[in-house]
């Protein structure tokens, strides 16, 4: 299941704004989506998109009639993910990691058959993938999202130790924007 937004100017990546404007920030927000759309896809796993701020119709007209499009409903970011997991097994992921490809998703969802948790952790202390064998609501609850301890603050809440897959970075902050001069 991936996660992303409609890349309306001045909702999306509003953290790049002031190294990129408005629009700037929404348009790399659309690229990095379209990646993480094809990186899923390539995967050969059952993928949907799950979407907020724009009607379904508009996501389909952009990224393929093809996919399942599901709306991600009100609540923060704990609140949308647990509706997502509430039907594991799921490999969840965001549209911001550059450096994702099919591999990692394929990786993931193999491990969660030997494993009730796979999780890839992010280089800014989140994490970029978490795949859950059965429901685990309590992951998301009292999470604060956008820090440097949400990944440790999840394997925390964990009873057993989660298969940990490699670090990858996110695309959030203006300092990020050096390590992918491309996009």
């Amino acid at each position: 299941m991936l996660f992303t937004r409609w890349p309306e100017p001045g909702r999306a990546k509003t953290r790049l704004i002031p190294a990129l404007g408005a629009d700037g920030a929404a348009a790399l927000h659309r690229r990095l989506t379209e990646r993480a759309v094809a990186a899923c896809c390539a995967s050969g796993l059952k993928v949907e998109v799950w979407v907020t701020g724009a009607p379904l119709a508009d996501f389909a007209a952009w990224l393929g009639e093809h996919l399942l499009l599901v709306e991600q409903g009100d609540g923060d970011l704990g609140a949308r993910l647990a509706r997502a997991a509430a039907t594991a097994p799921v490999v969840l992921v965001g549209a911001d990691i550059p450096d994702l490809t099919a591999g990692h998703l394929r990786r993931a969802a193999a491990a969660l058959a030997d494993a009730p948790v796979v999780i890839g952790p992010a280089e800014d202390g989140g994490y970029w993938l978490l795949g859950l064998a059965a429901p685990m609501p309590p992951l998301f609850e009292g999470v604060a999202w956008g820090t440097s301890t949400v990944f440790a603050d999840t394997v925390a809440k964990l009873a057993v130790p989660p298969v940990t897959l490699e670090t990858l970075a996110d695309l959030d902050r203006p300092d990020d924007l050096a390590k992918w001069p491309a996009l």
